[in-house]
C-alpha cells in the first residue's frame, strides 16, 4: 500500500514549531491538494495547514495540544490508486524529502490511529473537586483554564467563541456559578466551602504548564529587550479638553461610516507629525553592523491585549492614511488580534509602538521596548481635575503620556523636547489638523 507523509512545513519568520489546535480532517477522510487539515497555532499567530497531496488520511501522528517541530510527519495518507496528486504550490519542496532522510531529520513522534478521548476525571479519595479538570479537548490557554477555577466555573461546559472553538477568557466571565447556572447540580450546598485546588502529579496544590506558544515568545522578546536596550521612561501630561471636543466630533462623522472613532488614531497622527520632527524616534539600530536605521516610512504597531497573551498589529503607512481609515484599522486589526486569525504579515515591520494602557485605566507605567525598535509610547487615561485661571478654581481634563526610548540613540533633553512638541499638539488639535493635512 502506497503511503505518503504529510509534514508540517517552514511557516517561516524564524517559527520553530507549532501547537496543534485542531484537525479539520479524521481517519478514513479523502482530502485533495492544498486542502487544510489542521489548524496551527506558533508564537506569531494561528495558521491553516494544507496537504500538499491528495488521498485518504491513514494515521495522525500527533494529538490536538501537541507541539511539532517544523518538517516533522504530521499524518499520513493513503495514496494508494493513483490518488496522491501533488500540489504546485513553492513550499513543498521541504516536504518532498526521501524517506531515508526523513528518518533521520524527523524527531520521535508519538502515533495516534485515534482522535484524542478525554482524559479521567482526578480522584480526590472521595473528595469533590469542583470544577472538574478540563478535559483534553477543551481548547482554551492555561490563564483562561485558571481563571475557570477560580471562578469555579465548569470550562467543559463552555462553547468557545474564539478561533477553533477556543474558550477565552469573556466566554468565562459571562458564566455565572454553578449554583445559579445550572452547571453541575447539586453542589449548591457545597458552595461556601473551601474547595481544593487541582492536585497535579504528586499529589501538590500547584499546576505546572509548558510555557509555549505566543506566551514563550513574548517572555523571550521581552527579556531579550530588557537585555539588549538600556531603557528610560519620560512622563508628561497634557490639557485634553480641546482634543476631546474634536474627537467627539469625529466620533459622529465617524458613525456616518460605521466606523469606532477613539483617541488613539488622534494620538497616532500627532506622534507621526512628531517624528518628522525628531526623525531618532522612528528608526531602529542594527546591532550586528552597529548602524543606525532612519525609516522613512510610518508603520505603527499599537499593543492589543488578547486572551492569547499581548500581540502587536501593524498599521502600515498610517501616515499617507486619514483618521478615519486610521481608525478602521485599529478597529479591524484588534478584532482579528482577540480572536487569534492575525496574519504574519499583519505583525511585523512596525517602526514605533504606541500601548494604550489607559484603557484598563493606568497612571502610568514604564513599557518595554519592541527590539529593534528604539521607543515605544504610551496613552493613559484621561482625568479631571480642578486648576486655577487667575483667581478662580476650574475643572479641566488632563491625559498621561510616556515615551520610553533606547539610550543608546536618545538622550534625555531629546525625549523631553519630543515630549514638548507632541503635549503642544494634544492641546492645540488646530496644529494637529494641519499636520494631517
Amino acid at each position: 500500500m502506497a503511503t505518503q507523509d504529510v509534514r508540517l512545513p517552514d511557516i517561516g519568520e524564524g517559527v520553530t514549531e507549532g501547537e496543534l489546535i485542531k484537525w479539520l480532517v479524521k481517519e478514513g477522510d479523502s482530502v485533495s491538494a492544498d486542502q487544510p487539515i489542521a489548524e496551527v497555532m506558533t508564537d506569531k499567530a494561528t495558521v491553516e495547514v494544507p496537504t500538499p497531496y491528495a488521498g485518504t488520511v491513514k494515521s495522525f501522528k500527533y494529538s490536538e495540544g501537541d507541539m511539532i517541530p517544523i518538517e516533522t510527519v504530521m499524518l499520513v495518507l493513503d495514496a494508494s490508486g493513483g490518488g496522491a496528486e501533488k500540489s504546485s504550490s513553492k513550499k513543498e519542496s521541504k516536504s518532498e524529502a526521501p524517506p531515508a532522510q526523513a528518518a533521520q531529520s524527523a524527531p520521535a513522534a508519538r502515533t495516534s490511529q485515534a482522535p484524542v478521548t478525554a482524559a479521567p476525571a482526578p480522584q480526590g479519595g472521595g473528595m469533590d473537586v469542583y470544577p472538574p479538570a478540563s478535559e483534553i479537548h477543551v481548547l482554551a490557554t492555561p490563564a483562561t483554564r485558571r481563571l475557570a477555577r477560580e471562578m469555579n466555573v465548569d470550562i467543559n461546559q463552555i462553547q468557545g467563541s474564539g478561533l477553533a472553538g477556543r474558550v477565552t477568557r469573556e466566554d468565562v466571565m459571562s458564566k455565572q456559578s454553578p449554583s445559579s447556572s445550572g452547571v453541575n447540580a447539586g453542589v449548591t450546598a457545597k458552595a461556601n466551602i473551601p474547595r481544593p485546588a487541582y492536585k497535579g502529579v504528586g499529589g501538590d496544590l500547584e499546576e505546572r504548564v509548558s510555557m509555549r506558544g505566543i506566551r514563550k515568545k513574548i517572555a523571550e522578546n521581552m527579556q531579550m529587550s530588557k537585555h539588549v536596550i538600556p531603557h528610560f521612561t519620560l512622563m508628561e501630561e497634557a490639557r485634553a479638553d480641546e482634543l476631546m471636543k474634536l474627537r467627539s466630533q469625529a466620533k459622529s462623522a465617524g458613525e456616518k461610516y460605521g466606523v469606532k472613532v477613539t483617541y488613539m488614531p488622534f494620538i497616532m497622527k500627532a506622534l507621526i507629525a512628531t517624528c518628522r520632527e525628531f526623525p531618532m524616534f522612528n528608526a531602529s539600530i542594527d546591532d550586528a553592523a552597529q548602524e543606525i536605521v532612519y525609516k522613512k516610512y510610518f508603520n505603527l504597531g499599537f499593543a492589543a491585549d488578547t486572551p492569547n497573551g499581548l500581540m502587536v498589529p501593524v498599521i502600515k503607512n498610517a501616515d499617507q492614511k486619514t483618521l478615519l481609515e486610521v481608525s478602521k484599522d485599529i478597529n479591524e486589526l484588534g478584532a482579528k488580534a482577540r480572536d487569534g486569525k492575525l496574519a504574519l504579515e499583519e505583525m511585523k515591520g512596525a517602526t514605533i509602538t504606541v500601548t494604550n494602557i489607559g484603557s484598563v485605566g493606568g497612571l502610568y507605567a514604564t513599557p518595554i521596548i519592541n527590539h529593534p525598535e528604539v521607543a515605544i509610547f504610551g496613552m493613559y487615561k484621561i482625568q479631571e481635575r480642578p486648576i486655577f485661571v487667575g483667581d478662580q478654581v476650574k475643572k479641566a481634563h488632563f491625559m498621561n503620556f510616556t515615551i520610553t526610548c533606547d539610550h543608546r540613540l536618545i538622550d534625555g533633553a531629546v525625549a523631553a523636547n519630543f515630549m514638548k512638541a507632541f503635549v503642544s499638539r494634544i492641546e492645540n488639535p488646530s496644529h494637529l489638523m494641519l499636520d494631517m493635512i
